[in-house]
């Protein structure tokens, strides 16, 4: 089952489609997302997040922080900052 994953810093939007995990740091530790996760909202802390998708496209992130929303297998990922460490940026 995948997910719907938008990942967006406030002056664009960094990435976009379908992945079947997504991994980040939030204030309460180390989550990992994939199809069918309970609706989720947690506030996001400064680190990497990691996105593999359902290809071989996918990407790495460093953030400032922010939220991380989880409903209906759709995953937004909103930060201040985002600076793209591996993969693809928007798509």
């Amino acid at each position: 089952m995948a997910l719907q994953v938008e990942l967006v810093a406030a002056d664009r939007s960094v990435w976009s489609g379908e992945a079947s995990l997504v991994r980040a740091r939030t204030a309460e530790g180390e989550i990992g997302i994939m199809g069918g996760h309970e609706p989720l909202l947690a506030i996001l802390a400064p680190g990497d997040v990691s996105i593999s998708g359902t290809g071989s496209d996918g990407v790495t992130a460093t953030v400032s922080g922010g939220f991380f929303s989880v409903d209906h297998d759709k995953v937004t990922i909103v930060a201040e900052q985002v600076e793209v460490t591996a993969g693809s940026g928007t798509r």
